[in-house]
């Protein structure tokens, strides 16, 4: 892998403005209220490099998936007051992305001042990877900084087309992006051995890929979460109403096999917790996989499961964990999940957790400082174990490498 260029590389002339990407996608609840301002703390280090080099500093994201251009209920007003709280100084918000306001606010900054653009998702062009939406961004500052790991797996306006406007003496990827591709490609190439990875989640296709890429690195690889049941199925189980990918069978027996085939030890759940409806009412049992009863679907791993997990983690040295061990979002349902966070927090391994779902479980299980590292992005972080190029990274590698 070539070198990417770090902000560190870059000589910033005082007075400069910088457009910083960043990712504050940040989860809020219905009253615009965050309920988890960690990814908009993760651009704090970036932000405070460029400052004291005494630029001034545009930060630009998205948030959310807004259907019809400008909504209000996806507006980075909130996120605008909670950077000001933690940088201590005034964030200035534009009404708009490439627009009047945005305009002039930028002609106004002066060095050392911050303001944000609105959210980029109300432009169209933003997730097209226009170009034209791109130049105009473009022209607002001297230099760009990329630090939105979260997004770098997608080719989008402000991660990509963007980064044609600037040389490499005027581009560079922030230090949060740096520590997550650093993380990413160390636990592949060179992870301290026994290398575990707990994979969850409720879908098999949105993981074949890493699972197929892990399987000759990995020591031992547990799988939890609806995902399992597509393996159970495989193994000739009768997994009642529970959560399966019919045509994915026969990749699952495949990765079994490889699996025999590669020294590599495969855990699956060996009881659940099952119920005949996903509700808070519903009734309950705890039963082998053997004998989940007909009509009736797995939610959540029981606790065999967590104790032959644990088992499985117990003398691992590095462990990567991807995916919900069950439906965690409903309390009855997310024993398993929490139980395999704290399971993973005592381990003394290097944790690094892939970011979404998972990161959220570590949340609610109050172990974030017990885990090495916690990935800002979910999506991307699979990609970066895939093995795949991530068109953001891409274009911010130092040419002739």
């Amino acid at each position: 892998m070539s070198e990417i260029i770090s902000i560190k590389d870059i000589e910033f002339k005082a007075g400069s403005k910088v457009f910083l990407r960043c990712d504050f996608n940040t989860p809020m609840d219905e009253f615009g209220n965050i309920t988890d301002d960690r990814r908009i703390r993760s651009a704090i280090p970036t932000a405070k490099y460029i400052l004291d080099q005494g630029c001034s500093v545009i930060f630009a994201s998205h948030l959310g998936r807004p259907k019809e251009g400008r909504d209000a209920k996806f507006s980075l007003s909130p996120v605008a007051k909670r950077m000001s709280r933690l940088l201590d100084r005034d964030v200035i918000l534009a009404d708009d992305v490439v627009g009047s306001d945005a305009k002039a606010k930028v002609s106004n900054l002066k060095p050392g001042e911050v303001m944000m653009l609105e959210n980029l998702r109300f432009e169209k062009g933003e997730t097209k990877d226009d170009e034209e939406l791109a130049k105009e961004l473009a022209s607002f500052a001297d230099y760009y900084v990329n630090d939105a790991f979260g997004v770098c797996h997608r080719a989008h306006a402000s991660v990509h087309a963007i980064t044609k406007y600037f040389d490499d003496e005027h581009k560079a990827a922030g230090f949060l992006l740096i520590k997550e591709i650093e993380f990413g490609q160390n636990l592949i190439k060179r992870p301290s051995r026994p290398f575990v990875a707990v994979v969850g989640g409720s879908k098999v296709s949105g993981k074949l890929q890493a699972l197929t890429n892990l399987l000759p690195r990995v020591d031992k690889l547990v799988i939890g979460g609806g995902m399992a049941f597509t393996f159970l199925k495989a193994l000739g189980e009768n997994i009642g109403n529970s959560l399966l990918e019919e045509e994915l069978i026969d990749e699952a027996r495949e990765i079994l096999a490889r699996g025999k085939e590669l020294g590599v030890k495969i855990y699956l759940p060996v009881d659940v917790v099952a119920a005949q409806t996903f509700s808070a009412d519903s009734a309950i049992k705890y039963v082998p996989v053997q004998e989940i009863p007909a009509g009736w679907m797995g939610l959540d791993i029981g606790p065999a499961s967590v104790k032959l997990f644990k088992e499985a983690i117990a003398d691992a040295q590095t462990i990567w964990w991807n995916g919900p061990m069950g439906v965690f979002e409903m309390d009855k349902f997310s024993k398993g999940s929490i139980k395999m966070s704290h399971a993973i927090a005592e381990n003394f391994a290097t944790s690094v957790v892939g970011g979404g779902d998972t990161a959220d479980v570590v949340d609610r299980a109050g172990d974030v400082d017990e885990i090495t590292f916690i990935s800002t992005g979910g999506g991307a972080s699979l990609e970066l174990i895939e093995g795949k190029e991530l068109p953001g990274v891409r274009v911010l590698l130092k040419k002739g490498e």
